[in-house]
């Protein structure tokens, strides 16, 4: 399907609009080493080319498109819900899917919803490979054809105006080049490999702001760095600085027209120094609610491929149900064992300034999907939802000295922290403790942790474990381990670790790996399904 503008008169606009679908583009940062081509400097020069024709355009010309926009609210709402919308990369795979996601926004604005930012992921696998053309150029090859393809069907698909096609295609030029320095030098640091995987999202927002505003709908593109993400230097999983919530308030609140969406990138941000830099797993969540809980707005919406937070995988239960409402604690809890969520650290902005995070299907944007605010009062069912978390370990720690608890434990999580290994369950006593590792973390780290734990304790390691946990008010934990024990037992299901989280709304169990599954099937049908067993 080939779409085209949906009116004449954006066709006439399309340049003197220009404003409107990018931000001012800073110079790319150079990678320590890599020589400047003169194919760099060509992609410079058509980056300033694109920002001058988007600086000619005209203000009358642009209020008059605003104004021909704003009859896409709805006129029976005399109030807006200011609101922050994150999509990911499956909802930005390809022409056709952003398509869909700018014709949502477009819907949302029509129920009443003024989306104040809109976070973007790069398009579909885009990241990914960008991490694999780093390696390949590591060992001797550079080639990004196939992320070139994807983002010029996307030109071709929506006819995108010139000067974007330019500024990206800018963009992926000196990615292309950056690739040829780590090719040659044979080094991709962290700093670079932040840089390297930023080029997906800084292109995809281009697209993105482009499309919305051929729609009626006036956006602008942004690098995260233009409205204040700013980062600590710890490349690969930075931090976001505490100035970073005035500078973004003051951003939106003072310095942005609140009817233009501004379209940002979601997981990267720059440090003091300037330097590009990557929040790490679970990035472009904090990045919508970093925005949203700054400036206070009514709702963060970040929007997935189900109908919001669900009673249990849906890989495993069939019958798994949308939850209508979570607690922010719930919600970190579910995200922290396993649940595709939110990231913990994306819940924080949104819990400090009480800001609910609504999430949502983009396939199915009628679906009311689950909100996540503070609760008052008890939680309306006994379970809100089952998760898991599979391929842990399970370390068992006996002391071999007379250290006491407080010298044991003590030794314990000095020895974890010096080789970065973090924990997720824990149940321990005066000379003993157990554990769980996740498998994902690195394997040598974990040796090195046993290595130096054994210096002054019996260590047994089990493999092949999972973590089961319950969501729950462990003020209702008795009526909950009632069921959840007599399940296991007519199932014959071994718990070989037991722990209450300190948040005081979860209760986990350690489970062998081919064990969990049944197990989440059949307390499933005891807490949501009405048909249990026992």
């Amino acid at each position: 399907m080939k779409v085209t503008n949906v009116a004449i008169c954006l066709v006439s606009l399309a340049a003197s609009v220009s404003a409107f679908t990018t931000a001012p583009f800073l110079p790319r940062q150079q990678t320590q080493a890599v020589s400047i081509s003169q194919h760099a400097s060509a992609s410079a020069s058509a980056l300033r080319m694109a920002e001058d024709e988007t600086k000619s355009a005209s203000e009358g010309a642009v209020k008059e498109f605003k104004s021909h926009q704003s009859e896409i609210r709805g006129k029976d709402r005399s109030e807006t819900i200011d609101v922050t919308m994150k999509f990911g990369g499956s909802s930005l795979a390809n022409a056709d899917r952003i398509h869909h996601v700018t014709q949502l926004i477009k819907d949302q604005i029509a129920l009443g919803y003024r989306p104040r930012a809109v976070i973007c992921s790069a398009m579909g696998k885009t990241t990914n490979s960008l991490l694999s053309a780093g390696d390949f150029a590591l060992e001797g090859r550079v080639n990004i054809d196939a992320i070139k393809t994807l983002h010029t069907a996307a030109f071709d698909e929506f006819d995108i105006a010139k000067n974007v096609r330019e500024e990206v295609m800018a963009l992926l030029n000196e990615c292309e080049d950056m690739l040829n320095g780590v090719r040659l030098i044979q080094e991709l640091s962290p700093k670079s490999l932040d840089q390297l995987v930023s080029y997906g999202e800084r292109c995809s927002v281009r697209i993105v702001a482009a499309r919305l505003n051929q729609i009626g709908v006036p956006a602008q593109a942004f690098d995260s760095w233009d409205i204040g993400m700013l980062t600590d230097s710890n490349f690969g999983d930075a931090k976001l600085l505490p100035d970073s919530e005035e500078i973004i308030k003051n951003k939106f609140m003072n310095r942005m027209d609140p009817d233009v969406v501004a379209v940002v990138t979601g997981f990267i941000g720059k440090d003091p120094n300037g330097k590009i830099t990557t929040l790490g797993r679970g990035g472009s969540d904090l990045s919508a609610t970093a925005i949203g809980a700054a400036c206070q707005l009514d709702e963060i919406q970040v929007w997935k491929d189900v109908d919001g937070i669900l009673s249990a995988d849906p890989r495993l239960v069939k019958n798994a149900v949308p939850v209508d409402d979570v607690s922010y604690d719930e919600a970190s809890e579910l995200a922290y064992f396993g649940a595709q969520v939110l990231h913990p650290i994306a819940m924080q902005p949104a819990m400090k300034h009480d800001v609910p995070v609504r999430v949502k299907n983009s396939y199915n944007p009628s679906a009311v999907g689950t909100l996540i605010k503070k609760r008052d009062g008890p939680a309306p069912r006994l379970v809100t939802a089952i998760t898991c978390k599979r391929n842990i370990q399970l370390l068992d720690i006996e002391s071999t000295q007379m250290l006491g608890a407080y010298g044991f434990l003590a030794n314990v999580f000095k020895d974890l922290e010096e080789e970065r290994l973090s924990v997720d369950v824990l149940a321990s006593s005066e000379v003993s403790v157990s554990l769980t590792l996740d498998k994902k973390q690195n394997p040598e780290s974990t040796e090195a942790a046993v290595e130096k734990l054994s210096k002054y304790s019996n260590v047994k390691v089990r493999q092949d474990r999972a973590i089961l946990t319950l969501i729950t008010d462990v003020e209702r934990s008795s009526e909950c381990l009632a069921t959840a024990f007599r399940v296991f037992d007519q199932r014959d299901i071994k718990i070989e670790m037991m722990s209450q989280g300190a948040s005081k709304v979860n209760i986990s169990f350690v489970l062998k790996n081919d064990q969990i599954e049944d197990a989440i099937i059949q307390l499933h049908s005891c807490f949501f399904e009405d048909s249990c067993i026992v």
